[in-house]
């Protein structure tokens, strides 16, 4: 391949990128005019080196244009220029402060570039430039490093997982943080850290190390920036995982619709039910979400109740602590969080709250979150107790504001759903009597209280207040007090709902065929063989056999001790004691632990069916079918924020007319005015309106003399302009425009 003359008057500068674009497509042959463009850029270096100060843009061909010009073409000569790489590192690394900005840029770019080429290592690009991050005044020059190592460790992961470059970098961020806790430093490796983890780059218990030690430095903005991380990490790579994510997860819509839609259709319900399916979509994705997405950073801590211990004795409890309130808070709640996850125990944090809890505190209601989230059911009541009285005694009185009262309430409410027997038999009965409130908040805190120990402690309410299903428990004993630090058995999720199905659908088939109930089990065997198809299991207590007699569910035989007075089918409550006990006998023996689990093997039909199920449940308690509302489905581990201790304090009628006003209409944003079906129709035609509708919008003052010839109208003219008026009507107006 021929060699084109250079003219003569062309510029040099001008001679780099067509020698750039001739050296890619033939190297051996621009041998040495790359030699030449080499040797001046070292000539160059070595001035710059030796006098930074006097090396300038001007003159033929400048440093920073040679710096580029190289890293493009570079990788054709590895053996030329391998020395390279760790001259624009040393120019970097030494010079950083009093280098140009565009001469600075173009050396970081000239790494990356030579890193893309894979000429230099990622290990080597990432511990040449998180030095310069960390020292560097430049606010341009940390933000283009911070991009540029972020990208490379994302493109170094993209693939697949580099552990060995991801434990090399972790380790420096380590020994940053550990080595000098006073230093400001540590911010870039919280900023990268949480970054990393926000994008699901790092998803080790490594990474929640680094965030560990963050939290426990002595510096505030780094302290304040590991506690950000733990408690608000999983919800950041929680919503950039959902805006990414695809929408379509196997959920037949329309037959969640045709299900939910059988009544009137209506933009409300329809609003509605699109809302709940979001819902359930969003908790189904969680819950199907491999291991990234399955631990947050705070399950996968290595020592939570020392890393709670050391957050409050260090930044809390410490008198000469230099966090602000407002920082101490998000420690405090970040403890809290821990606490009634892990279900430590902090006995010193309980009296620490003590002095928040008044009114006239700032972010009291903050402090009252962070006050629930830190009780759970191993913490002892006599710890909780003289909390729980303060706040009834500073926020729940006559005296207090209706928002006060209700905040208070919420409060204690929170507290007990997590811990029940802090609660005082007396204390519980003065606050249910708010119930009765005129202030519509107050009393809907106070009935949340009362439906909460109606399931919790019904034996600690008066009988007028236990409710018909409290009596009937407590009379059956289903219902017992609950005794410290015990613990419920636990079993799959839904599995009652997979078992009231299959006896209903055993039901149907004994109908269809004209049978009665305890037949031959004729229809576990069908059901069997439709379940499993071409599998053949054999279940240990023979019931395909046709000598046994079918046990269907426990609602369909009597478990009775007595035989002579089997319990009535339609027992009612309120007419006798003798009727309350056959009841709570039937209650007795149809609420039992499913025992589906244990008496057969569940097959993949029946995993199919139970996630419908409980799909339409959660939908059905999202769209409000549900007519009572458990205190136990409440998730106690999900965090408690201000917003539910102030959920209902809005409908105090503390707010003036205009606030209440305004809140209505800032709940109607997005929706269309109310129009009959007529006025929509006229608006989707585009067309002029009728002379009626034209006639209504009229002046006044033009209708005053035609009004006025129609009052002094004898009848026979009324007569002949009404028969006019048919007749034009019958031939389609004064045109007769007739069909």
């Amino acid at each position: 391949m021929g060699k084109r003359k250079v003219g003569a008057l062309e510029k040099v500068e001008a001679d780099l990128p067509n020698l750039q674009n001739k050296i890619r497509r033939d190297p051996e042959s621009y041998r040495e005019e790359f030699l030449l463009q080499y040797r001046h850029y070292e000539s160059q270096r070595d001035i710059f080196m030796s006098s930074p100060a006097s090396v300038t843009a001007a003159g033929p061909i400048s440093l920073r244009e040679l710096v580029d010009f190289l890293a493009h073409v570079i990788d054709c000569y590895p053996a030329l220029a391998s020395t390279f790489p760790e001259d624009l590192v040393q120019l970097l690394t030494l010079h950083h402060t009093g280098l140009e900005p565009e001469l600075r840029e173009k050396l970081v770019g000239s790494l990356v570039l030579l890193r893309k080429k894979e000429v230099i290592d990622s290990s080597v690009l990432l511990q040449a430039l998180f030095p310069i991050l960390t020292t560097t005044p430049s606010k341009s020059l940390r933000a283009l490093l911070f991009q540029k190592i972020l990208s490379d460790l994302r493109s170094s992961n993209t693939k697949t997982t580099n552990h060995r470059l991801n434990r090399t970098i972790q380790t420096v961020l380590f020994n940053i943080l550990t080595s000098d806790r006073s230093s400001v430093k540590g911010i870039w490796a919280v900023k990268l850290t949480r970054e990393l983890w926000k994008r699901q780059i790092w998803t080790d218990s490594k990474t929640v190390e680094i965030m560990k030690e963050a939290s426990l430095a002595d510096n505030a903005k780094v302290a304040i920036g590991g506690a950000r991380f733990f408690l608000g990490g999983d919800k950041e790579r929680e919503e950039l995982d959902d805006e990414s994510s695809d929408e379509g997860d196997g959920i037949d819509l329309g037959k969640l619709k045709h299900q939910t839609g059988v009544t009137k259709k209506t933009k409300k319900k329809a609003k509605a039910l699109n809302k709940a399916v979001a819902t359930v979509r969003k908790k189904e994705r969680k819950k199907g979400q491999p291991h990234p997405l399955n631990f947050s950073a705070l399950h996968l801590l290595h020592d939570p109740q020392g890393l709670a211990e050391s957050l409050f004795s260090k930044h809390l409890n410490k008198t000469s602590s230099k966090l602000n309130l407002e920082q101490k808070l998000l420690v405090l709640q970040l403890v809290s969080r821990l606490i009634g996850l892990h279900k430590l125990t902090i006995i010193n944090i309980y009296s620490y709250f003590l002095k928040y809890l008044t009114p006239r505190q700032p972010s009291v209601t903050s402090f009252l979150a962070s006050l629930a989230q830190a009780s759970h059911s191993l913490v002892p009541p006599d710890a909780l107790e003289p909390l729980i009285q303060k706040i009834a005694n500073e926020f729940v009185s006559e005296a207090a504001a209706a928002e006060v009262a209700s905040a208070g309430l919420n409060a204690i409410r929170e507290i007990c759903t997590r811990q029940p027997l802090a609660m005082s038999d007396t204390l519980l009965q003065d606050l249910v009597m708010y119930r009765k409130s005129k202030d519509k908040g107050t009393m809907m805190a106070a009935k949340g209280l009362l439906s909460l120990y109606r399931e919790v402690g019904a034996d600690m309410l008066k009988k007028r207040d236990r409710g018909k299903e409290a009596t009937i428990g407590l009379k059956s004993g289903e219902r017992k007090e609950k005794r410290f630090g015990e613990v419920e058995g636990g079993e799959i999720e839904g599995l009652e709902l997979l078992e009231e199905w299959k006896a209903e659908e055993r039901r149907k088939r004994r109908e269809a065929r004209g049978e009665v109930e305890g037949g031959i089990g004729e229809d576990e065997e069908e059901e069997d063989e439709e379940d499993w198809g071409a599998w053949d299991v054999e279940e240990d207590d023979s019931e395909s056999s046709g000598g046994w007699i079918s046990v269907g569910s426990e609602d369909e035989i009597d478990i009775s001790d007595d035989d002579d007075n089997p319990p009535s089918k339609r027992a009612k409550i309120g007419e006798s004691p003798a009727n309350v006990e056959e009841k709570a006998r039937d209650m007795s023996n149809t609420r039992k632990t499913s025992n589906l689990a244990t008496t057969r093997i569940l097959t993949p039909a029946d995993l199919a069916k139970l996630q419908e199920l409980k799909l339409q449940a959660s939908v059905d308690k999202l769209m409000g079918r549900s007519r009572k509302r458990q205190a136990k489905e409440r998730d106690t581990d999900a965090p408690l924020t201000a917003t539910d201790i102030e959920s209902i304090a809005f409908l105090s009628a503390g707010k003036d007319k205009e606030a209440r006003l305004a809140k209505a209409a800032a709940g109607r944003e997005g929706r269309e005015d109310f129009k009959s079906k007529k006025a929509k129709k006229q608006e989707e035609k585009k067309s002029s309106t009728t002379n009626k509708q034209k006639a209504r919008k009229k002046n006044f003052l033009m209708t005053l003399g035609k009004a006025k010839g129609k009052q002094k109208r004898s009848l026979v003219e009324t007569r002949k302009v009404l028969k006019g008026h048919l007749e034009r009507q019958k031939r389609g107006g004064r045109r007769g425009n007739q069909g």
